[in-house]
Protein backbone atom coordinates (compact mmCIF):
# COMPACT_ATOMS: atom_id res chain seq x y z
CA UNK A 1 0.00 0.00 0.00
CA UNK A 2 0.90 3.63 -0.52
CA UNK A 3 -0.31 6.45 1.69
CA UNK A 4 -1.07 10.16 1.48
CA UNK A 5 -1.98 12.71 4.16
CA UNK A 6 -4.08 15.85 3.77
CA UNK A 7 -4.80 18.37 6.52
CA UNK A 8 -8.07 20.20 5.89
CA UNK A 9 -7.54 23.49 7.74
CA UNK A 10 -11.06 24.86 7.86
CA UNK A 11 -12.33 28.03 9.49
CA UNK A 12 -13.69 26.36 12.64
CA UNK A 13 -11.40 23.34 12.97
CA UNK A 14 -8.76 21.24 11.23
CA UNK A 15 -9.15 17.60 10.23
CA UNK A 16 -6.41 15.22 9.09
CA UNK A 17 -7.15 12.49 6.56
CA UNK A 18 -4.83 9.57 5.85
CA UNK A 19 -5.54 7.89 2.50
CA UNK A 20 -4.29 4.55 1.18
CA UNK A 21 -4.22 2.82 -2.19
CA UNK A 22 -2.57 -0.26 -3.78
CA UNK A 23 0.93 0.62 -4.93
CA UNK A 24 0.86 -1.61 -8.02
CA UNK A 25 -2.05 0.10 -9.72
CA UNK A 26 -1.23 3.16 -11.77
CA UNK A 27 -3.92 5.80 -12.22
CA UNK A 28 -6.45 3.53 -10.57
CA UNK A 29 -9.87 4.66 -9.51
CA UNK A 30 -12.25 3.65 -6.79
CA UNK A 31 -9.35 2.18 -4.83
CA UNK A 32 -8.11 5.20 -2.90
CA UNK A 33 -9.85 4.98 0.45
CA UNK A 34 -9.74 6.69 3.80
CA UNK A 35 -7.34 4.81 6.07
CA UNK A 36 -7.96 6.98 9.13
CA UNK A 37 -8.82 10.51 10.20
CA UNK A 38 -8.17 12.76 13.16
CA UNK A 39 -9.94 15.91 14.37
CA UNK A 40 -7.46 18.50 15.63
CA UNK A 41 -8.44 19.81 19.04
CA UNK A 42 -9.20 23.51 19.25
CA UNK A 43 -10.27 26.05 16.61
CA UNK A 44 -9.07 26.50 13.03
CA UNK A 45 -5.55 27.74 12.32
CA UNK A 46 -6.88 31.20 11.39
CA UNK A 47 -7.84 31.65 15.07
CA UNK A 48 -4.15 31.78 16.04
CA UNK A 49 -3.54 35.18 14.45
CA UNK A 50 -2.26 36.60 17.76
CA UNK A 51 0.05 33.62 18.35
CA UNK A 52 0.96 31.95 15.01
CA UNK A 53 3.36 29.32 16.49
CA UNK A 54 0.39 27.82 18.38
CA UNK A 55 -1.26 27.07 15.02
CA UNK A 56 1.56 24.65 14.26
CA UNK A 57 1.61 23.18 17.76
CA UNK A 58 -2.12 22.45 17.57
CA UNK A 59 -1.51 19.94 14.78
CA UNK A 60 1.01 17.79 16.64
CA UNK A 61 -1.47 15.38 18.25
CA UNK A 62 -2.92 14.34 14.88
CA UNK A 63 0.49 14.24 13.19
CA UNK A 64 1.68 11.91 15.93
CA UNK A 65 -1.31 9.70 15.14
CA UNK A 66 -0.25 9.71 11.47
CA UNK A 67 3.17 8.41 12.56
CA UNK A 68 1.37 5.38 13.98
CA UNK A 69 -1.21 4.99 11.21
CA UNK A 70 1.32 4.98 8.36
CA UNK A 71 3.87 2.11 8.52
CA UNK A 72 7.31 3.44 9.46
CA UNK A 73 8.95 2.18 6.27
CA UNK A 74 6.42 4.23 4.25
CA UNK A 75 6.93 7.56 6.07
CA UNK A 76 9.49 9.08 3.70
CA UNK A 77 7.41 8.32 0.60
CA UNK A 78 4.09 9.54 2.00
CA UNK A 79 3.07 12.94 0.57
CA UNK A 80 1.80 15.42 3.17
CA UNK A 81 -0.30 18.45 2.24
CA UNK A 82 -2.11 21.18 4.15
CA UNK A 83 -4.87 23.15 2.48
CA UNK A 84 -6.46 26.09 4.26
CA UNK A 85 -9.89 27.30 3.26
CA UNK A 86 -12.22 30.24 3.94
CA UNK A 87 -11.05 31.04 7.48
CA UNK A 88 -7.56 31.72 6.16
CA UNK A 89 -8.97 33.47 3.09
CA UNK A 90 -10.68 35.90 5.46
CA UNK A 91 -7.53 36.34 7.54
CA UNK A 92 -5.57 36.98 4.35
CA UNK A 93 -8.04 39.75 3.48
CA UNK A 94 -7.82 41.25 6.97
CA UNK A 95 -4.03 41.01 7.35
CA UNK A 96 -1.90 39.24 4.69
CA UNK A 97 1.24 39.41 6.86
CA UNK A 98 -0.45 37.61 9.73
CA UNK A 99 -1.89 34.92 7.44
CA UNK A 100 1.62 34.37 6.02
CA UNK A 101 2.99 34.06 9.56
CA UNK A 102 0.36 31.41 10.41
CA UNK A 103 1.18 29.42 7.25
CA UNK A 104 4.92 29.62 7.99
CA UNK A 105 4.34 28.36 11.54
CA UNK A 106 2.22 25.48 10.28
CA UNK A 107 4.80 24.58 7.61
CA UNK A 108 7.59 24.62 10.20
CA UNK A 109 5.72 22.04 12.29
CA UNK A 110 4.90 19.83 9.29
CA UNK A 111 8.55 19.83 8.17
CA UNK A 112 9.56 18.35 11.53
CA UNK A 113 7.81 15.09 10.64
CA UNK A 114 9.40 12.37 8.46
CA UNK A 115 6.78 12.58 5.71
CA UNK A 116 7.21 14.04 2.22
CA UNK A 117 5.87 17.53 3.00
CA UNK A 118 4.70 19.20 -0.20
CA UNK A 119 3.44 22.54 1.01
CA UNK A 120 0.80 24.45 2.96
CA UNK A 121 -1.35 26.85 0.96
CA UNK A 122 -4.65 28.71 1.00
CA UNK A 123 -7.10 27.25 -1.50
CA UNK A 124 -9.28 29.56 -3.55
CA UNK A 125 -13.02 29.13 -3.19
CA UNK A 126 -13.17 27.75 -6.73
CA UNK A 127 -10.49 25.15 -5.98
CA UNK A 128 -12.37 24.10 -2.86
CA UNK A 129 -15.59 23.70 -4.86
CA UNK A 130 -14.04 21.79 -7.78
CA UNK A 131 -11.97 19.44 -5.59
CA UNK A 132 -15.10 18.61 -3.57
CA UNK A 133 -16.89 17.80 -6.83
CA UNK A 134 -13.98 15.61 -7.98
CA UNK A 135 -13.96 13.74 -4.64
CA UNK A 136 -17.67 12.94 -4.72
CA UNK A 137 -17.70 11.76 -8.34
CA UNK A 138 -14.45 9.82 -7.96
CA UNK A 139 -15.78 7.90 -4.96
CA UNK A 140 -19.05 7.17 -6.76
CA UNK A 141 -17.05 5.88 -9.78
CA UNK A 142 -18.73 8.33 -12.14
CA UNK A 143 -15.51 9.03 -14.07
CA UNK A 144 -14.18 5.52 -14.67
CA UNK A 145 -14.30 2.11 -13.01
CA UNK A 146 -12.96 -1.41 -13.24
CA UNK A 147 -14.97 -3.78 -15.38
CA UNK A 148 -15.81 -7.35 -14.44
CA UNK A 149 -12.65 -8.63 -16.13
CA UNK A 150 -10.39 -5.92 -14.76
CA UNK A 151 -10.54 -3.65 -17.82
CA UNK A 152 -11.12 0.11 -17.59
CA UNK A 153 -14.62 1.21 -18.55
CA UNK A 154 -16.34 4.56 -18.53
CA UNK A 155 -19.72 3.94 -16.91
CA UNK A 156 -21.55 6.56 -19.00
CA UNK A 157 -23.13 7.89 -15.80
CA UNK A 158 -23.89 11.54 -15.32
CA UNK A 159 -21.80 13.33 -12.74
CA UNK A 160 -23.31 14.63 -9.51
CA UNK A 161 -23.30 18.25 -8.48
CA UNK A 162 -21.58 19.01 -5.16
CA UNK A 163 -22.64 21.43 -2.42
CA UNK A 164 -20.36 22.16 0.52
CA UNK A 165 -21.19 24.27 3.57
CA UNK A 166 -18.23 25.13 5.78
CA UNK A 167 -17.74 27.57 8.62
CA UNK A 168 -16.90 30.64 6.51
CA UNK A 169 -18.00 29.83 2.94
CA UNK A 170 -20.32 27.67 0.88
CA UNK A 171 -19.69 26.20 -2.57
CA UNK A 172 -21.87 24.87 -5.37
CA UNK A 173 -20.33 22.99 -8.30
CA UNK A 174 -22.01 21.05 -11.11
CA UNK A 175 -21.54 20.00 -14.71
CA UNK A 176 -23.62 21.97 -17.20
CA UNK A 177 -24.22 22.19 -20.93
CA UNK A 178 -25.53 25.74 -20.63
CA UNK A 179 -23.41 28.72 -21.52
CA UNK A 180 -21.55 30.00 -18.45
CA UNK A 181 -21.94 33.75 -18.80
CA UNK A 182 -19.28 34.65 -16.23
CA UNK A 183 -15.87 33.14 -17.22
CA UNK A 184 -14.82 33.22 -13.56
CA UNK A 185 -17.40 30.52 -12.82
CA UNK A 186 -16.27 28.12 -15.57
CA UNK A 187 -13.76 25.32 -15.10
CA UNK A 188 -12.80 22.92 -17.89
CA UNK A 189 -11.50 19.57 -16.67
CA UNK A 190 -10.10 16.59 -18.55
CA UNK A 191 -10.29 13.45 -16.47
CA UNK A 192 -9.54 9.99 -17.88
CA UNK A 193 -9.83 11.31 -21.44
CA UNK A 194 -13.27 12.83 -20.84
CA UNK A 195 -13.88 16.59 -20.94
CA UNK A 196 -16.12 18.20 -18.32
CA UNK A 197 -17.46 21.75 -18.32
CA UNK A 198 -18.13 22.63 -14.71
CA UNK A 199 -19.84 25.62 -13.13
CA UNK A 200 -18.54 26.55 -9.68
CA UNK A 201 -18.91 29.41 -7.25
CA UNK A 202 -17.81 29.95 -3.67
CA UNK A 203 -19.71 32.41 -1.49
CA UNK A 204 -17.37 33.84 1.13
CA UNK A 205 -19.11 34.91 4.37
CA UNK A 206 -21.92 32.41 3.73
CA UNK A 207 -20.46 29.61 5.82
CA UNK A 208 -22.32 28.53 8.95
CA UNK A 209 -20.29 30.51 11.53
CA UNK A 210 -20.05 33.69 9.48
CA UNK A 211 -23.79 33.61 8.72
CA UNK A 212 -24.48 33.51 12.46
CA UNK A 213 -22.17 36.51 13.06
CA UNK A 214 -23.80 38.45 10.22
CA UNK A 215 -27.22 37.61 11.63
CA UNK A 216 -26.18 38.94 15.06
CA UNK A 217 -24.97 42.13 13.42
CA UNK A 218 -28.33 42.63 11.64
CA UNK A 219 -30.25 42.02 14.89
CA UNK A 220 -28.08 44.49 16.83
CA UNK A 221 -28.59 47.05 14.09
CA UNK A 222 -32.37 46.47 14.09
CA UNK A 223 -32.57 46.98 17.86
CA UNK A 224 -30.26 50.04 17.89
CA UNK A 225 -27.48 48.29 19.84
CA UNK A 226 -29.39 48.15 23.11
CA UNK A 227 -27.85 46.38 26.09
CA UNK A 228 -30.46 43.61 25.82
CA UNK A 229 -31.78 42.40 22.45
CA UNK A 230 -34.15 39.61 21.45
CA UNK A 231 -33.03 36.85 19.07
CA UNK A 232 -35.94 35.25 17.16
CA UNK A 233 -33.75 32.34 16.00
CA UNK A 234 -32.67 31.35 19.51
CA UNK A 235 -35.00 29.07 21.47
CA UNK A 236 -37.28 30.40 24.18
CA UNK A 237 -35.56 30.06 27.55
CA UNK A 238 -32.02 30.54 26.20
CA UNK A 239 -30.05 33.71 26.78
CA UNK A 240 -26.39 34.65 26.75
CA UNK A 241 -24.10 37.66 27.13
CA UNK A 242 -21.75 38.34 24.22
CA UNK A 243 -18.82 40.66 23.67
CA UNK A 244 -19.33 42.90 20.64
CA UNK A 245 -15.78 42.04 19.59
CA UNK A 246 -16.85 38.40 19.01
CA UNK A 247 -19.32 39.59 16.38
CA UNK A 248 -17.24 42.26 14.64
CA UNK A 249 -13.88 40.43 14.51
CA UNK A 250 -14.44 39.33 10.91
CA UNK A 251 -14.20 40.99 7.47
CA UNK A 252 -17.75 39.67 6.94
CA UNK A 253 -19.14 42.07 9.58
CA UNK A 254 -16.56 44.85 9.88
CA UNK A 255 -18.45 47.17 7.51
CA UNK A 256 -21.36 47.14 9.98
CA UNK A 257 -19.17 47.72 13.04
CA UNK A 258 -20.81 50.28 15.34
CA UNK A 259 -19.00 53.16 17.04
CA UNK A 260 -19.50 51.44 20.41
CA UNK A 261 -16.55 50.04 22.34
CA UNK A 262 -16.02 46.45 21.19
CA UNK A 263 -15.22 45.29 24.72
CA UNK A 264 -18.78 46.08 25.81
CA UNK A 265 -21.28 43.24 26.22
CA UNK A 266 -24.81 42.69 25.03
CA UNK A 267 -27.36 40.29 26.52
CA UNK A 268 -29.16 38.24 23.90
CA UNK A 269 -32.52 36.65 24.79
CA UNK A 270 -34.06 33.90 22.66
CA UNK A 271 -37.69 34.34 21.58
CA UNK A 272 -38.10 31.33 19.26
CA UNK A 273 -40.05 33.05 16.48
CA UNK A 274 -39.60 31.07 13.24
CA UNK A 275 -41.26 33.57 10.90
CA UNK A 276 -39.26 36.51 12.27
CA UNK A 277 -36.09 34.41 12.16
CA UNK A 278 -36.67 33.65 8.45
CA UNK A 279 -37.26 37.34 7.77
CA UNK A 280 -33.91 38.33 9.31
CA UNK A 281 -31.96 35.44 7.69
CA UNK A 282 -33.39 36.35 4.25
CA UNK A 283 -31.89 39.84 4.64
CA UNK A 284 -28.41 38.28 4.48
CA UNK A 285 -29.02 37.59 0.76
CA UNK A 286 -29.46 40.08 -2.06
CA UNK A 287 -31.98 38.69 -4.54
CA UNK A 288 -32.56 41.95 -6.40
CA UNK A 289 -29.47 42.80 -8.47
CA UNK A 290 -28.48 40.62 -11.46
CA UNK A 291 -26.64 41.64 -14.62
CA UNK A 292 -26.86 38.13 -16.14
CA UNK A 293 -29.76 36.13 -17.58
CA UNK A 294 -30.07 34.31 -14.25
CA UNK A 295 -28.46 34.72 -10.82
CA UNK A 296 -28.45 32.80 -7.57
CA UNK A 297 -28.00 35.79 -5.23
CA UNK A 298 -25.70 38.76 -4.66
CA UNK A 299 -25.55 39.27 -8.44
CA UNK A 300 -23.73 35.95 -9.01
CA UNK A 301 -24.45 34.15 -12.29
CA UNK A 302 -25.76 30.60 -12.04
CA UNK A 303 -27.02 28.36 -14.85
CA UNK A 304 -30.11 26.27 -14.31
CA UNK A 305 -29.40 23.40 -11.91
CA UNK A 306 -29.66 19.93 -13.41
CA UNK A 307 -29.13 16.33 -12.38
CA UNK A 308 -28.46 14.84 -8.98
CA UNK A 309 -26.54 16.58 -6.19
CA UNK A 310 -24.68 15.54 -3.09
CA UNK A 311 -24.61 17.94 -0.14
CA UNK A 312 -22.04 17.46 2.60
CA UNK A 313 -20.30 19.10 5.57
CA UNK A 314 -22.75 21.37 7.46
CA UNK A 315 -25.52 20.59 4.93
CA UNK A 316 -25.36 16.98 6.08
CA UNK A 317 -25.11 17.79 9.81
CA UNK A 318 -28.11 20.14 9.64
CA UNK A 319 -30.39 17.68 7.82
CA UNK A 320 -29.11 14.80 9.97
CA UNK A 321 -30.13 16.78 13.09
CA UNK A 322 -33.61 17.32 11.64
CA UNK A 323 -34.00 13.63 10.80
CA UNK A 324 -32.43 11.99 13.85
CA UNK A 325 -33.03 14.43 16.71
CA UNK A 326 -36.27 16.06 15.57
CA UNK A 327 -37.56 12.90 13.87
CA UNK A 328 -38.63 14.74 10.72
CA UNK A 329 -38.22 13.50 7.11
CA UNK A 330 -36.63 15.84 4.56
CA UNK A 331 -37.85 15.00 1.05
CA UNK A 332 -39.23 18.31 -0.19
CA UNK A 333 -38.46 22.01 0.42
CA UNK A 334 -41.62 22.25 2.52
CA UNK A 335 -40.27 19.50 4.81
CA UNK A 336 -37.14 21.55 5.44
CA UNK A 337 -39.16 24.74 5.99
CA UNK A 338 -41.58 23.04 8.41
CA UNK A 339 -38.72 21.37 10.30
CA UNK A 340 -36.91 24.71 10.69
CA UNK A 341 -40.09 26.29 12.08
CA UNK A 342 -40.52 23.35 14.48
CA UNK A 343 -36.95 23.73 15.76
CA UNK A 344 -37.48 27.48 16.22
CA UNK A 345 -40.65 26.86 18.22
CA UNK A 346 -39.02 24.24 20.49
CA UNK A 347 -37.94 25.53 23.91
CA UNK A 348 -34.35 25.39 25.11
CA UNK A 349 -35.18 22.86 27.82
CA UNK A 350 -36.87 20.57 25.28
CA UNK A 351 -33.95 20.83 22.84
CA UNK A 352 -31.53 19.99 25.65
CA UNK A 353 -33.62 16.98 26.58
CA UNK A 354 -33.57 15.76 22.99
CA UNK A 355 -29.83 16.28 22.33
CA UNK A 356 -27.78 16.99 25.49
CA UNK A 357 -24.51 16.12 23.72
CA UNK A 358 -25.05 18.87 21.15
CA UNK A 359 -25.47 21.65 23.72
CA UNK A 360 -22.77 23.90 22.21
CA UNK A 361 -24.38 24.11 18.75
CA UNK A 362 -27.99 23.52 19.82
CA UNK A 363 -29.12 27.19 20.02
CA UNK A 364 -28.18 27.75 16.37
CA UNK A 365 -30.03 24.92 14.60
CA UNK A 366 -33.12 27.12 14.08
CA UNK A 367 -31.08 29.79 12.25
CA UNK A 368 -28.91 27.31 10.33
CA UNK A 369 -31.89 25.18 9.22
CA UNK A 370 -33.66 28.33 8.05
CA UNK A 371 -30.51 29.43 6.22
CA UNK A 372 -30.12 26.03 4.48
CA UNK A 373 -33.77 26.21 3.38
CA UNK A 374 -33.39 29.73 1.94
CA UNK A 375 -30.01 28.97 0.35
CA UNK A 376 -31.19 25.86 -1.48
CA UNK A 377 -34.62 27.16 -2.55
CA UNK A 378 -34.44 30.94 -3.01
CA UNK A 379 -30.66 30.97 -3.58
CA UNK A 380 -29.94 27.96 -5.79
CA UNK A 381 -33.55 27.55 -7.05
CA UNK A 382 -34.17 23.94 -6.02
CA UNK A 383 -37.90 23.21 -6.17
CA UNK A 384 -40.31 20.31 -5.56
CA UNK A 385 -39.01 18.60 -8.69
CA UNK A 386 -35.24 19.05 -8.14
CA UNK A 387 -34.91 19.11 -4.33
CA UNK A 388 -35.49 15.32 -4.00
CA UNK A 389 -32.38 14.88 -6.18
CA UNK A 390 -30.17 16.14 -3.33
CA UNK A 391 -28.52 13.41 -1.24
CA UNK A 392 -27.35 14.75 2.13
CA UNK A 393 -24.32 12.58 2.89
CA UNK A 394 -21.19 12.66 5.01
CA UNK A 395 -19.36 9.73 3.39
CA UNK A 396 -19.30 7.40 0.40
CA UNK A 397 -18.57 4.02 1.89
CA UNK A 398 -15.96 4.66 4.56
CA UNK A 399 -14.47 7.76 2.92
CA UNK A 400 -15.47 11.31 3.87
CA UNK A 401 -16.74 13.61 1.14
CA UNK A 402 -14.94 16.95 0.93
CA UNK A 403 -12.24 18.68 -1.06
CA UNK A 404 -9.28 16.89 0.62
CA UNK A 405 -9.27 13.67 -1.44
CA UNK A 406 -9.76 15.51 -4.75
CA UNK A 407 -6.91 17.85 -3.79
CA UNK A 408 -4.53 14.95 -3.13
CA UNK A 409 -5.60 13.11 -6.30
CA UNK A 410 -4.85 16.22 -8.32
CA UNK A 411 -1.47 16.99 -6.75
CA UNK A 412 -0.27 13.38 -6.98
CA UNK A 413 -1.50 13.14 -10.60
CA UNK A 414 -3.53 10.06 -9.74
CA UNK A 415 -6.32 11.14 -12.09
CA UNK A 416 -4.88 11.15 -15.59
CA UNK A 417 -6.03 13.54 -18.30
CA UNK A 418 -5.63 10.68 -20.79
CA UNK A 419 -7.84 7.63 -20.85
CA UNK A 420 -6.04 4.77 -19.05
CA UNK A 421 -5.04 1.74 -21.10
CA UNK A 422 -7.29 -1.29 -20.84
CA UNK A 423 -4.67 -3.37 -19.07
CA UNK A 424 -5.63 -6.10 -16.68
CA UNK A 425 -3.78 -6.68 -13.49
CA UNK A 426 -2.25 -10.08 -12.69
CA UNK A 427 -4.74 -10.49 -9.89
CA UNK A 428 -7.64 -10.09 -12.28
CA UNK A 429 -6.04 -12.42 -14.87
CA UNK A 430 -5.60 -15.17 -12.31
CA UNK A 431 -9.15 -14.67 -11.13
CA UNK A 432 -10.56 -14.90 -14.67
CA UNK A 433 -8.51 -18.05 -15.41
CA UNK A 434 -9.80 -19.68 -12.23
CA UNK A 435 -13.39 -18.80 -13.12
CA UNK A 436 -12.97 -20.23 -16.63
CA UNK A 437 -11.37 -23.40 -15.27
CA UNK A 438 -14.21 -23.77 -12.79
CA UNK A 439 -16.80 -23.34 -15.57
CA UNK A 440 -15.02 -25.85 -17.86
CA UNK A 441 -14.69 -28.38 -15.03
CA UNK A 442 -18.36 -27.94 -14.06
CA UNK A 443 -19.55 -28.31 -17.67
CA UNK A 444 -17.34 -31.39 -18.23
CA UNK A 445 -18.70 -33.01 -15.06
CA UNK A 446 -22.27 -32.19 -16.09
CA UNK A 447 -21.83 -33.62 -19.61
CA UNK A 448 -20.13 -36.76 -18.21
CA UNK A 449 -22.98 -37.27 -15.73
CA UNK A 450 -25.63 -36.91 -18.49
CA UNK A 451 -23.75 -39.37 -20.72
CA UNK A 452 -23.46 -41.94 -17.94
CA UNK A 453 -27.13 -41.55 -17.08
CA UNK A 454 -28.14 -41.95 -20.72
CA UNK A 455 -25.83 -44.98 -21.07
CA UNK A 456 -27.26 -46.67 -17.95
CA UNK A 457 -30.84 -46.14 -19.22
CA UNK A 458 -29.90 -47.61 -22.62
CA UNK A 459 -28.45 -50.70 -20.88
CA UNK A 460 -31.66 -51.27 -18.89
CA UNK A 461 -33.79 -51.04 -22.06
Amino acid sequence: LQYGIVLDAGSSHTAMFVYKWPADKENDTGVVSEHSMCDVEGPGISSYSLNPPEAGTSLEHCLNQALRDVPKEKHAGTPLYLGATAGMRLLNIADPQVSDAVLRAVAATLKMYPFDFRGAKILSGEEEGVFGWVTANYLLENFIKRGWLGEWIQPQKKTLGAMDLGGASTQITFETRDMIENPGNEVMLKLYGQAYKVYTHSFLCYGRDQVLKRLFSKLLQAESYQETISHPCWPMGYNKSLLLSSIYDSPCTEKERPSLALNSTVTVVGTGNGNLCALHVSKLFDFTNCSFSHCSFDGVFQPKISGNFIAFSAFFYTVDFIQTVMGRPVHLPSDLKDAAETICATSWSELLRKAPKLEKRLPDYCAVSTFVYLLTTKGYSFNNHSFPNIAFQKKVGETSIGWALGYMLNLTNMIAAEKPSSHKSMLYNYWVILILLFMVTTLTSLVTAICLLWHSKSSII
